[in-house]
């Protein structure tokens, strides 16, 4: 069962990519939206969208100083924030041996503490309305793993955990909490968005020069379509008991059911050894 209605959204990243896609389908569906940019201009571009429902709020995510009151300059332009989608980040790619611990504190203040902070920023208003749903975009990449992208998959596997984790502290308060988790879109995430380190150990030439070759070739040609991402957001937004964890991409379906099969397996054929390490009697 669904309850249709106007809500307040607060996306972050809505300049470009998923986040655009996310805002312009909220508004279109008569929804407020105050979404964050890190530019002026940019926030002009996205206040011409709809001069009364669309709010721009600069802000850099990884700017925790500054998030609560991002938050409450939202929240006095156009009420209390409802849906929280935490969308900003970029990805990481490098062999972990020869990317630095500088990039990866980028990557987790991105992609995990900025998040955090955020949804630190609006539960006391959800948590005294006993109403809200915090939606964070994770990725595939935060289930299955891919060589090359390790500090992205774990930044995004430590978002699912945390997601999860919440959502069991809340529930009994009425908020919901989703991991969204996108398979491959068509936007500029491997692309202008990808952080790249440069390729040091001749070592790691066979694994990781084909992957990084396919996947900039990719960048621009992925198979799925930001838009249908946005209408099932709003599915999901709409919807009295939703899951805490959304897969969005028949890509990421095969992935990480292929995983669960090689869980499922690893565990039958270790059961043995993990049922070993109780007390005796």
């Amino acid at each position: 069962m669904t309850t249709p209605q106007t809500k307040t959204f607060f996306i972050t990243g809505v300049s470009s990519g998923l986040g655009r896609a996310f805002a312009e389908a909220a508004l279109a569906a008569g929804h407020r939206v105050a979404g964050t940019v890190r530019r002026a201009e940019d926030g002009a571009q996205f206040a011409a969208l709809d001069g009364e429902r669309a709010f721009p709020v600069t802000l850099d995510v990884t700017d925790y100083a500054a998030i609560p009151a991002a938050v409450a300059e939202a929240e006095a332009a156009l009420g209390p924030i409802d849906v929280l989608v935490n969308n900003a980040g970029y990805g990481h790619e490098g062999v972990l041996e020869e990317s630095s611990i500088e990039e990866l504190e980028r990557q987790f203040a991105a992609n995990v503490y900025g998040p955090v902070a955020l949804i630190q920023a609006v539960l006391p208003s959800m948590r005294a309305r006993r109403s809200g749903h915090v939606v964070n975009v994770t990725s595939m990449g935060g289930f299955i793993t891919m060589p090359g992208i390790s500090f992205y998959c774990g930044s995004k596997f430590a978002l699912e955990g945390i997601s999860e984790a919440l959502g069991k502290e809340v529930a009994a308060l009425g908020i919901h909490v989703t991991a969204l988790a996108p398979g491959q879109f068509r936007t500029d995430w491997a692309g202008r968005s990808m952080q790249r380190t440069p390729r040091a150990i001749g070592d790691y030439d066979a694994v990781m020069d084909p992957l990084r070759a396919a996947r900039k070739e990719k960048s621009g040609n992925q198979p799925n379509d930001p838009a249908k991402a946005a209408a099932a957001l709003l599915k999901l937004v709409a919807s009295d008991n939703p899951p805490a964890r959304l897969l969005l991409g028949e890509d990421a379906l095969a992935l990480v059911e292929q995983k669960l099969d090689a869980v499922r397996g690893e565990i039958a054929a270790w059961e043995d050894v993990t049922r070993s390490t109780g007390y005796a009697g």
